[in-house]
């Protein structure tokens, strides 16, 4: 009788400890799925990487000295999902060079600024959906008579250090036999200045970033080359911040948000 009672004992030890066990198993897989955004709740404010120069994406405002633009939005979308308020948020300029490095340092959680989702890319970072399409496009001179990029040949077209710009345009003049010289900048104003200066003379990159910096004196090439499409990057373990951020953008596709958003900033 001492012995089965004994067994007994043992048995029901044994089944506490194994349900125990398995609490703190799911437990801890909820808190790990969970840190990464606690880390940023704790901290109160959302990291963002944002483009500073480029006109109705993310721009400084010279009069207010505020980060305004369509990706600036969008941003607090995020921020808003996280806190229940948008402004929980903390702007940090990047260029096409700067913002893969401030994403892997953790210097920001993530990065809304132009960034063409690519199968190289995806193999760093986690990307949203898309959330913008576009193409490459051509800002010359009015003067320069150009009408297409065979018109282009022997010319020098200023890119983005970093983009994806130069690929894509190398890759259109092999197709078209055409030549062409690259002149890399670290910013678009840079690009800009050295079209007006004539030290280039093409300033190349999507269409869209080049509606914010036509003037009397340019005009954009009505070809479009190589689709590109935006999406919201993280760091590539942040899998619960990046499953968040998706749902941000595809709610807002959903409902229109987006397109309401796109339509506010004159988006072309």
């Amino acid at each position: 009788m001492k012995f089965k009672k004994l067994i007994l004992a043992i048995g029901i030890g044994l089944s506490m400890m194994m349900a125990g066990c398995g609490t703190d198993s799911k437990d801890s897989g909820n808190s790990s799925e969970s840190r990464e955004i606690q880390v940023i709740k704790d901290r109160g404010v959302l990291k963002v990487g944002v483009k500073v120069d480029v006109p109705k994406f993310g721009y400084k405002n010279a009069s207010t000295g505020e980060i305004e633009g369509f990706e600036v939005d969008l941003s607090k979308q995020v921020a808003k999902k996280i806190f229940g308020e948008e402004n929980k948020i903390e702007l940090q300029g990047v260029t096409a060079k700067t913002r893969g490095p401030l994403l892997d340092n953790g210097e920001v959680d993530m990065v809304a600024a132009t960034f063409t989702i690519t199968e190289e890319r995806k193999k760093s970072y986690n990307f949203s959906d898309t959330y913008l399409k576009d193409g490459v496009g051509l800002l010359v001179k009015k003067s320069l008579g150009a009408s297409s990029l065979k018109d282009l040949d022997g010319k020098t077209v200023g890119v983005a250090q970093s983009s994806t710009t130069k690929v894509a345009l190398e890759d259109e003049a092999n197709k078209q036999g055409v030549k062409l010289k690259f002149s890399e900048f670290g910013s678009y104003p840079e690009i800009k200045a050295a079209l007006d200066s004539s030290r280039v003379d093409c300033f190349a990159v999507d269409a869209s970033i080049l509606n914010g910096y036509v003037d009397d004196s340019t005009v954009i090439l009505d070809d479009r080359y190589n689709p590109q499409e935006y999406g919201i990057a993280s760091k590539k373990e942040n899998t619960e911040l990046a499953k968040l951020i998706n749902e941000v953008v595809n709610d807002m596709k959903i409902s229109g948000e987006m397109d309401k958003l796109i339509q506010k900033w004159e988006i072309k």
